[in-house]
């Protein structure tokens, strides 16, 4: 890992953020120059007005244009001293705009990083299957208006667990040098009126978790099940997948290290 020169001088602060990726080109940080708004560019401006220079953030991981997040972590190096760690917290929000909330800081070992120490990356997903959905939840959910069958869901949901090769649910364009992840598992559960998919892994491919759930939605919607989605992971072929669920419905839920 590389780290700014004088490491030792400094205290590394990690964040815990929540933010409506409604408006914003994703996570990753752009140039400025192309117009886009990212989650890791509002935060670094925030850090350089306290700070009055550039301060590097380092995120857990990356999440795609539209998607939000609950949990997503992220850690920066400081040499301000005077600020307890805990006040990294008002000290960012009172500059950050309201899409955007920094809900815990704490200081951590100066090895730490958010990135490469994470070792469990968990998202939700909802989907909304009535015919009337509450006004304040249509925007962060899938809309489907059909009901669904949790059962054979689930049961090719069981499927996603320990080391896979994910390469029939890569999007064109991935660059990731390997495609096997480790998967925790994934299942749906209902949460009122909403149906919730939970998957958790060591880490995910770009698009991944949405190809995921749009493939396992249409096989449900076409009668198929748990070993005609086993048979399609291991093709690994991409055109035999389904559709990529919308991004409004996905959150990056938790990081566990």
């Amino acid at each position: 890992m590389t780290v700014p020169d004088g490491c030792n001088l400094l205290r590394n602060i990690k964040l815990k953020i929540s933010y409506d990726g409604t408006n914003f080109s994703g996570w990753q940080r752009q140039s400025l120059s192309n117009g886009s708004r990212t989650v890791q560019n509002e935060i670094e401006r925030a850090l350089e007005k306290i700070h009055k220079k550039s301060i590097p953030l380092i995120g857990s991981g990356r999440t795609d244009a539209g998607v939000h997040a609950v949990g997503q972590v992220a850690n920066f190096h400081t040499d301000i001293l005077s600020i307890p760690a805990e006040n990294f917290v008002p000290a960012l929000n009172s500059i950050l705009p309201p899409d955007i909330r920094i809900l815990e800081s704490s200081e951590v070992h100066s090895g730490f990083h958010s990135r490469f120490d994470a070792r469990e990356r968990t998202y939700r997903y909802f989907i909304h299957s009535l015919s009337a959905i509450p006004a304040h939840e249509f925007p962060y959910c899938w809309p489907l208006f059909r009901r669904l069958d949790i059962h054979r869901l689930n049961d090719m949901a069981s499927v996603l667990s320990g080391e896979m090769d994910c390469s029939v649910f890569a999007a064109a364009g991935d660059k990731s040098l390997s495609r096997s992840r480790f998967f925790y598992g994934a299942h749906f559960f209902p949460e009122g009126s909403k149906l919730v998919f939970e998957i958790s892994a060591n880490a995910f491919l770009w698009k991944m978790v949405r190809s995921i759930l749009g493939t396992i939605i249409d096989f449900e919607k076409s009668g198929k099940g748990r070993d005609d989605f086993l048979a399609l992971i291991n093709s690994g072929e991409r055109h035999k997948a389904g559709q990529t669920a919308p991004a409004k419905g996905l959150f990056l839920w938790n990081v566990r290290y």
